[in-house]
C-alpha cells in the first residue's frame, strides 16, 4: 500500500469514522502507519482463504482504537512508540513516578 498520510488532525477534531480510509488518515506516527499496512495486508489474506470477515471487523475496531488515540494524543502517540524503541534496543529507561505517587496527587487514598 503505498497512500500518504494526510495532515496532522488536532485533538479538537472528531473520532475519525470506523473504516480503514479514515483510519489509516489520522494515524500521525510512521510506524502506525507501516503496523496498519502490514496488518491489513495479512487480514485480507486471512479473510481471502477464509472467507470470515471476523478477522477483518476485528482489525477495524483495534486499529479505530489507535486511531482514535492518535487523534486525541498524538504526541502520546510518539512518545510512546520511542519509549517502546528505547526498550526494543536495550536502552536504559528513566524511571517515571509510581501509581502511588501520581494518585495521592489527585487526591485518591490508597
Amino acid at each position: 500500500m503505498t497512500a500518504q498520510p494526510q495532515e496532522f488532525v488536532p485533538s479538537t477534531s472528531p473520532m475519525p469514522e470506523k473504516n480503514l480510509r479514515a483510519i489509516r488518515a489520522v494515524l500521525v506516527v510512521p510506524q502506525d502507519r507501516e503496523a496498519f499496512d502490514e496488518g491489513l495486508k495479512a487480514v485480507l489474506d486471512e479473510v481471502r482463504v477464509s472467507l470470515d470477515l471476523g478477522a477483518l471487523n476485528a482489525f477495524v475496531h483495534r486499529w479505530w482504537i489507535s486511531a482514535c488515540d492518535s487523534v486525541r494524543d498524538p504526541e502520546g502517540r510518539r512518545r510512546m512508540h520511542a519509549k517502546a524503541e528505547q526498550v526494543l534496543t536495550g536502552e536504559p529507561i528513566p524511571s517515571g513516578r509510581s501509581w502511588r505517587e501520581v494518585l495521592g496527587d489527585r487526591g485518591v487514598d490508597l
